[in-house]
């Protein structure tokens, strides 16, 4: 029943979403109200909020747009599910911020199948990812993906590997006359940022430690199903796959390094394995196994995101 309501893109599915992430948002804020309710404050969740939802349509896009999907609604349920099992993420604004500009990078790379106007492509995507790093700075490995599409596409002419360089100086050049003007501490910050951490001892419930493990799991099962099963699909599409599985992969790394760890940092893998995960459920033959994935799913992202309010 729920694969069937989800399984052609209509206002209902988007706006059944759409209330899903105002509820849960809110209900996060709520429980979390620290009573300070200044202008800055409020703008700053205001900006979380909206870039929650442009995410989610952002993943949406991608895979409508690339032909990587069929017209359903299960990449926008996904990425809500999944965000279900991280709630405190729903209120950091430097993560949220950065994984919107990591989509707007993946956005163009996975387009780069097209052979359409790749060299802007490759400079606007390096730009994204350089400008996510500034929100979180281990973010800046997604420039190894802008790396494997070149060679995936147009490895031959020199000059777009050279692209990925003038857009870092760009961002720099730019970065630092703004920090040199308004916050020279801007500068110290990111600066911190650049320590890596490899310890995963961070857990304070054990709710925590079981929303990973699940995540983990569901995780793993998405990314094998995609391998497996990626010798079916259109060959001309598998570039395209590739670059969403080292997406995912990446963001695990970003994890792993990243220094004060928290599940919330695993923001990054949500939209590659929403991705993935409509993938599978498009792909399934039989019904009643769709019907149990997606309800697994569902149940796993409530309980988790209740357990750690």
């Amino acid at each position: 029943m729920i694969t069937s309501l989800f399984r052609k893109s209509t206002p209902l599915n988007y706006s059944l979403v759409i209330l899903g992430v105002i509820g849960f948002f809110f209900l996060y804020q709520i429980q979390h109200a620290t009573g300070d309710n200044s202008r800055v404050i409020i703008i700053e969740k205001s900006l979380v909020f909206g870039a929650i939802l442009v995410s989610i349509f952002t993943a949406n896009f991608i895979i409508k747009k690339n032909g990587l999907g069929k017209d359903s609604a299960y990449t926008v349920l996904f990425y809500f599910l999944f965000m279900l099992f991280f709630p405190s993420v729903w209120n950091d604004f430097s993560l949220i911020v950065s994984n919107f500009f990591i989509l707007l990078a993946l956005r163009r790379l996975v387009s780069l199948q097209s052979l359409k106007a790749p060299k802007e492509k490759i400079f606007d995507a390096s730009l994204w990812i350089f400008v996510a790093s500034v929100f979180h700075f281990w973010s800046i490995l997604y420039i190894i993906l802008v790396f494997i599409a070149i060679l995936f596409h147009m490895a031959r002419d020199y000059r777009n590997w050279v692209l990925p360089f003038v857009a870092f100086f760009t961002t720099l050049s730019i970065y630092l006359l703004v920090a040199l003007i308004f916050d020279k501490n801007w500068i110290e910050n990111l600066m911190t940022q650049m320590t890596v951490d490899y310890k995963i001892n961070y857990f304070v419930t054990v709710y925590q430690n079981l929303a990973l493990s699940i995540y983990a799991t569901i995780g793993v099962f998405f990314v094998f199903s995609q391998l497996l099963t990626l010798s079916n699909r259109p060959q001309i599409l598998h570039s395209s796959y590739r670059k969403i599985i080292s997406a995912f992969v990446i963001g695990i790394i970003v994890f792993v390094i990243s220094p004060n760890k928290s599940n919330d940092l695993l923001v990054f893998t949500i939209g590659p394995l929403a991705m993935m995960a409509t993938s599978h459920i498009e792909m399934a033959q039989i019904k009643w196994q769709k019907e149990v994935a997606l309800s697994v799913i569902i149940l796993c992202g409530i309980f988790a995101f209740f357990s750690q309010l």
